[in-house]
């Protein structure tokens, strides 16, 4: 896996805000923190079909929204950014 940020105006800062942003939505600090350490077999089957139950009940819900039967979630407010 190969990740890229450029670093804008010498701004370190903002490029590493990012990198770990990009990083968090690739799932490595998930995958890092499970190489960490040994997991047993059957904890390994506990958690997966954890995520499972989670991604469906996701999936179900956003469905449900899409139909109307629930309502939408609450748009978040977008503050204004000046340069």
């Amino acid at each position: 896996m190969f990740l890229q940020v450029l670093v804008r105006d010498n701004n370190v800062d903002q490029a590493l805000r990012v990198l770990k942003k990009k990083m968090q939505r690739e799932g490595l600090f998930r995958e890092m923190k499970a190489r960490n350490a040994y997991e047993k077999p059957s904890e390994k089957r506990v958690r997966e079909k954890a995520e499972a139950i989670r991604r469906t009940r996701k999936l179900a819900r956003k469905k449900a929204q899409r139909e109307g039967l629930l309502p939408a979630p609450k748009k978040k407010q977008v503050l204004a950014r000046t340069r």
